[in-house]
């Protein structure tokens, strides 16, 4: 079976890397992260990752309690890259080669964000975390992995959930909620579904990028995702 997708820019929540945990990393979630990573490696596809920071400190949360919003960000920009440096620990403990590319500065701890360098490592092979978001208060996590995939010109949008795709309400607290198979950039705007943030979409919806939402505790979620199988919830033109 041939590959639908060489070069996927997968999207994880802070969120996820908590486990059953209140707060922080489980080590036991990184293992199972990496080893569903290296399988996709192993077959040949080239892997790029932005991990938010909900387990550690999420800005917009710490500006709802008061703090200056350009502080909380930057808080939490700094927070994804604990997230990128433990995923990349565990991923290099696997066998992966991995980078750590941060849009803020770091030369003692990771490498600076070039694109140009972002894709030659793909190329040969490596995984890329983009750590730090853009860089820039005000956007998420979410716009900043649709940002670096039409950057590193990935083929799809990955984000892995807790859930198996989207739907018109919350699944855990509603017994009757429906999934969407797929939906259009347009459809997930009116409808005001909280897959990611309007600024991600919009931006992925100018360059007709496609974005795949799966459960990633599904043991073979993205590899079923690469050759194109149909699973989650896909949106697109």
């Amino acid at each position: 079976m041939n590959l639908k997708y060489k070069r996927i820019m997968l999207k994880l929540s802070g969120e996820a890397l908590m486990g059953d945990d209140s707060f922080g990393i489980n080590n036991g979630v990184l293992q199972d992260i990496s080893s569903e990573i290296k399988g996709i490696v192993d077959l040949g596809v080239e892997v790029a990752i932005v991990i938010g920071a909900g387990n550690i400190f999420r800005g917009v949360k710490g500006a709802s309690l008061g703090m200056d919003r350009t502080t909380a960000d930057n808080m939490g920009m700094l927070a994804t890259v604990i997230n990128s440096l433990a995923l990349q620990d565990s991923l290099e403990r696997s066998g992966i080669a991995t980078r750590v590319l941060s849009a803020i500065p770091m030369r003692l701890v990771c490498e600076p964000y070039i694109r140009r360098r972002a894709t030659r490592h793909l190329e040969k092979g490596r995984i890329v975390i983009f750590a730090a978001g853009t860089g820039n208060p005000y956007f998420t996590t979410d716009s900043a992995g649709v940002l670096r995939a039409l950057e590193i010109d990935a083929d799809i949008i990955i984000k892995a959930t807790k859930v198996d795709g989207v739907y018109d309400k919350d699944p855990v607290v509603h017994d009757d909620a429906v999934k969407f198979e797929k939906l259009s950039y347009d459809e997930v705007l009116s409808r005001n579904l909280r897959v990611m943030d309007a600024a991600g979409i919009a931006l992925a919806k100018e360059d007709n990028k496609p974005i795949l939402v799966l459960n990633m505790t599904k043991v073979g979620s993205i590899r079923r995702a690469v050759y194109g199988e149909k699973i989650g919830s896909l949106i697109c033109r």
